[in-house]
């Protein structure tokens, strides 16, 4: 009788599955499908990893039923092991049905069968990608190819960012355009494809649900752009590229955008742990010097807003990229690891988003604020050696801790009696927050690091005057405690 039961179990399984294979296959055959070349692999490509989903459940449940049988019934398990003894003649004369490899469930496990709890590791993409065995990194006159990588969802208005990176873009073979989008809004989609063939549009494959824990539900917008990041960042760097330029949807740039990351990407040549971003955190008209748009500085904070980085550095991220939050993630020193970016002093992006999962913040106080840059700099022609570290620290520090205190009343009042860059001092958390809030800069923190701050230094202009916002000479590095 036992044996009956087992079975009629592992006949039902079996025929589950040629079940699902044969509504799968009709559909996919049934299902009219887009003329469009692209939209027709992307249409098997979803079908293919529906299938492979659903094998994979098939044989949770199949190894979930053999367990069972096994704590149930172990007898009849170690009857099987006496089977391997036997000679053929005796194992044809007494057929048994044998489960092999059957260990017990944990609690544990059985939640996770059952879908009570997330599996220990999720996957982070369904998609296999291709492998790219040439590297497409220059041109044939030497000149780097760098892509621009622009994420997108459900955002209409992308039709601002295009129209931008179309119109200042210098070379198309050299900048290509890709798009990238989740969400799989049609509106979105037809903007986007508007343009070809002036950009690539790729579509997001995994549109699945997406598990979040209970207490962060109001963030499931986080999970979702943390996984598109990581598929997008794949398939590009699986093209063969060296470089990425990330730009999200929302996003104007500035006339000399390209120029810049073509001129600083040769820092990345020399040191690939780097980060080039085009925006700066306290851009605001009013702390920025507009007489010299070539200004750049090196960074502990990463400020993201329009970021190139290397295929190198990639590799290391990717392999522990989050499920959520995945800036404020890259900014914690196990990801940080001392690392720098570089970033302007007038920024060569600027926001006109809103509307998105953060909900506006920063917007209304900051962000709208922020200055585009209207002037063009040869930054390919410029001399930019002395934002390396050994360059910079020797100069930059040691500026710096040459020029006089001031207080912020001074500096407010216009008592301070000679003209020139100068120094406020701050020695603990609160006396940044307070002095950032009557000056109107960004005050908060991300593990431990203000904004724009470079060994704790944050530099503004203020009345027409370079103002540095500076912890005591000893200073001995950032305070986690302190965001």
């Amino acid at each position: 009788m036992r044996y009956h039961k087992i079975l009629i179990i592992a006949g039902f399984l079996i025929i589950w599955t040629f079940v699902f294979y044969y509504f799968m296959l009709r559909n996919s055959i049934d299902f009219p499908l887009p003329e469009n070349d692209y939209r027709r692999k992307m249409m098997f490509k979803k079908i293919e990893n529906q299938v492979k989903q659903e094998l994979k459940k098939s044989e949770k449940l199949t190894n979930a039923v053999l367990r069972y049988l096994k704590l149930n019934y172990p007898s009849e398990v170690s009857s099987n092991k006496k089977r391997e003894s036997q000679t053929p003649q005796q194992k044809d004369q007494a057929p048994q049905l044998q489960l092999v490899g059957v260990v017990p469930l944990t609690d544990k496990e059985q939640q996770t069968v059952m879908g009570l709890v997330e599996p220990p590791e999720q996957e982070q993409n369904h998609l296999e990608l291709p492998h790219v065995e040439a590297t497409i990194s220059n041109l044939k006159d030497g000149q780097p190819i760098i892509p621009i990588l622009v994420l997108a969802c459900n955002r209409v208005s992308i039709a601002k960012c295009l129209d931008n990176l179309i119109q200042y873009r210098p070379n198309a073979e050299q900048f290509p355009i890709i798009v990238s989008q989740d969400c799989a809004d049609e509106a979105t989609r037809n903007v986007v494809l508007s343009y070809e063939p002036q950009l690539t549009l790729v579509e997001q494959p995994d549109q699945s649900d997406i598990f979040v824990p209970p207490k962060e539900k109001k963030f499931k917008g986080y999970y979702k752009i943390s996984r598109h990041y990581s598929w997008a960042l794949n398939y590009t760097f699986s093209q063969g590229y060296e470089y990425v330029v990330i730009v999200e949807d929302d996003l104007n740039v500035a006339p000399d955008f390209y120029e810049y990351f073509l001129g600083t990407h040769h820092l990345l040549k020399q040191d690939p742990s780097l980060c080039i971003s085009a925006w700066n955190d306290n851009g605001k008209t009013k702390f920025i010097d507009a007489s010299h748009p070539e200004l750049l500085y090196r960074t502990d904070f990463f400020p993201g807003l329009g970021w190139m980085l290397t295929k190198s550095l990639w590799q290391e991220l990717s392999v522990k990229w989050p499920k959520s939050f995945w800036d404020d993630w890259i900014r914690h020193p196990e990801q940080r690891k001392n690392r720098v970016c570089i970033r302007p002093e007038i920024s060569r992006t600027r926001t006109f988003g809103k509307i998105g999962v953060s909900n506006g913040l920063f917007f209304d106080k900051y962000l709208r604020y922020i200055k585009l840059s209207e002037e063009f700099v040869p930054f390919t022609q410029l001399n930019l050696s002395y934002l390396l570290k050994d360059n910079y620290d020797n100069t930059f520090l040691k500026k710096v801790y040459t020029l006089p205190i001031v207080t912020y009343d001074e500096l407010r009042r216009r008592l301070i009696s000679k003209d020139g860059p100068v120094r406020i001092q701050y020695i603990n958390r609160e006396q940044y927050k307070r002095i950032t809030k009557m000056l109107g800069l960004m005050d908060d923190f991300k593990s431990g690091v203000p904004r724009t701050a470079y060994h704790g230094i944050v530099s503004f202009f203020y009345e027409k005057r370079r103002v540095y916002l500076a912890p005591n000479l000893n200073w001995k590095g950032y305070d986690l405690s302190w965001s």
